[in-house]
């Protein structure tokens, strides 16, 4: 491409389609779905309030969040608490298996990232990566 960039949406695709197909591999050795790491990733902080907003943090329909929820907490990963003030709601949080299995594949995520990006100057990787983290935290 001479004097011309792709538009970003579609390096976005390619860069994302990229970093999903290096991912699964890991989550597949760890027994975990895409979706289920986004789950789990999203629990890291702390529980979530109820599943409604949970759904709402991974921007997944809650009613194709219970089997994801499901399944996750039939392994131990996590658990769903009736909420003391509205027993209608559910406390959705990380277990300590939850958390120990996040942060393996956290741990094995990174390892990937770093050989992905091993050709980009370390200022620049540094650059790309505290700007791409910049954009995704202010959606």
């Amino acid at each position: 491409m001479t004097g011309q960039r792709h538009d970003l949406g579609a390096s976005f695709a390619r860069l994302a389609r990229a970093m999903i197909d290096a991912e699964t591999p890991i989550f597949g050795a760890h027994d975990v779905e895409m979706w289920d790491y986004v789950v789990l990733t999203a629990l890291e902080s702390g529980a979530a309030p109820t599943q409604a907003e949970l759904a709402a943090a991974v921007r997944r329909d809650k009613t194709r969040l219970i089997p994801i929820l499901d399944r996750l907490e039939a392994r131990g990963l996590l658990s769903r608490t009736p909420d003391p003030a509205d027993r209608r709601n559910r406390v959705v949080a990380l277990t300590e298996a939850g958390r120990a299995l996040l942060v393996a594949c956290q741990s094995e995520v990174r390892a990937m990232e770093a050989e992905f990006l091993a050709s980009v100057p370390a200022a620049r990787r540094r650059v790309f990566v505290e700007v791409l983290e910049e954009l995704a935290d202010g959606l």
